[in-house]
């Protein structure tokens, strides 16, 4: 179990030498011509060749040893409870796990697991709240999970997302989970949300869960919420016509999950690309779920993408860290000046037929980690959940 932990602050500088590949997060352009990274502050302070940054004076230096270094990767559907337990399967420990696989950020879509989850209004704010607030303090293993996200009730007012929102809530739960499931009541709640700061997502497909229940396309349409939730299903996916038809008719983020339909995932993904629309993909896993705890779910989807979805490993990357973060405005995400120093060190699994990291999981293999870290913190060394990375690096003072 991780061990109870809230923001923490980088001590001196940090300085990151000898990276072998570079991936920026940026759609526009995944790869950087950069060996080395310098933070200060939890942040990225400078990006480059090694001859041309200020590496003097660092608390720590780490020998990437030809690793890639990308950005921590970001799962945008969770459905947390309270700590580091989850009642759905049951298991201490899940969050600090999906660290090992590479996770540095985490976004609620509702605490609907909570047993006894309050339905009436006063409990559904206090349980938001109290949800932002608890995990806003607490970080298992260094993640930063994003949590108090409401799950809307009928009865609901703009008072309460105003509320809401002053309290410090950013987020709504999946639309759909709770009593509110009609696409005109739903949108009437999403632009109070919106108005207030509030992103909201909608469950998209089949029932996933006992209160839910079957959101089609002409609902999502209708509520317009600012994430189209696993538009592959959460588990029983839309049918294609339906899929197309969200990717063509609506502006929205368009969530591809680990727990959903793999063949929705695939046509949702290649549907975005064929319409130019590739900045909209972002990745979750929407677990904990009745299928498990996935701790390399975004590594899983990034593989898929890749080796089925017949997409450059850099580019999918990118759908898993700079689109997220850009669309759930995070600071991380992105390796570039300003942002924060989430990091994950990664390569060609060993004995993988690819030829290096990218081409490993462009041929459907998991990469292996070698280190995690969080806000220019270390959090942990060589994963003990990916496959053995063929490099790994060190850590020199």
């Amino acid at each position: 179990m991780a061990i109870a932990a809230g923001p923490e602050q980088q001590l001196g500088k940090l300085v990151i030498v000898n990276v072998g590949l570079m991936l920026s997060g940026a759609l526009e352009a995944p790869l950087l011509d950069a060996d080395t990274i310098v933070a200060e502050g939890g942040k990225i302070a400078a990006v480059g060749k090694r001859a041309d940054l200020d590496t003097v004076g660092a608390r720590v230096t780490i020998d990437a040893h030809g690793c890639a270094v990308g950005p921590g990767l970001i799962d945008s559907h969770v459905h947390p409870v309270f700590g580091d337990w989850t009642p759905r399967q049951n298991q201490l420990g899940w969050i600090e796990s999906f660290l090992n696989g590479g996770v540095t950020s985490m976004v609620s879509a509702g605490e609907v697991h909570l047993p006894g989850r309050p339905r009436d209004i006063v409990g559904v704010k206090a349980l938001a709240i109290t949800a932002q607030r608890a995990f806003s303090s607490f970080r298992p293993g260094g993640v930063k999970l994003h949590a108090g996200a409401p799950l809307i009730e009928t009865g609901m007012v703009e008072s309460d997302f105003a509320e809401l929102a002053a309290a410090g809530v950013t987020l709504l739960g999946e639309v759909g989970l709770g009593s509110v499931k009609a696409g005109y009541e739903a949108k009437e709640m999403v632009a109070w949300a919106r108005k207030y700061g509030m992103q909201s997502t909608i469950h998209t497909g089949g029932p996933s869960v006992p209160g839910s229940g079957y959101i089609d396309a002409d609902t999502v349409l209708e509520a317009d919420a600012d994430i189209i939730g696993h538009i592959n299903g959460g588990h029983t996916a839309l049918p294609p016509r339906q899929i197309r038809c969200l990717c063509e008719r609506c502006h929205r983020g368009i969530e591809i999950v680990h727990n959903g339909n793999e063949l929705a995932a695939l046509s949702a993904f290649r549907f975005a690309r064929e319409l130019n629309q590739m900045q909209r993909v972002i990745l979750g896993t929407d677990s904990p779920a009745g299928s498990g705890v996935q701790p390399l779910g975004i590594l899983r989807m990034i593989a898929l993408l890749s080796a089925l979805g017949d997409a450059p490993a850099e580019i999918v990357f990118a759908c898993a860290t700079g689109n997220t973060a850009r669309m759930r405005n995070l600071d991380g995400g992105l390796i570039e000046v300003g942002r924060s120093a989430d990091l994950v060190f990664m390569d060609r699994a060993q004995h993988s037929a690819g030829s290096g990291l990218l081409d490993s999981v462009r041929q459907g293999d998991l990469p292996g980690i070698g280190m995690v870290i969080i806000d220019g913190i270390v959090r942990c060394g060589r994963s003990r959940n990916t496959p053995p990375a063929e490099r790994v690096p060190e850590l020199l003072a």
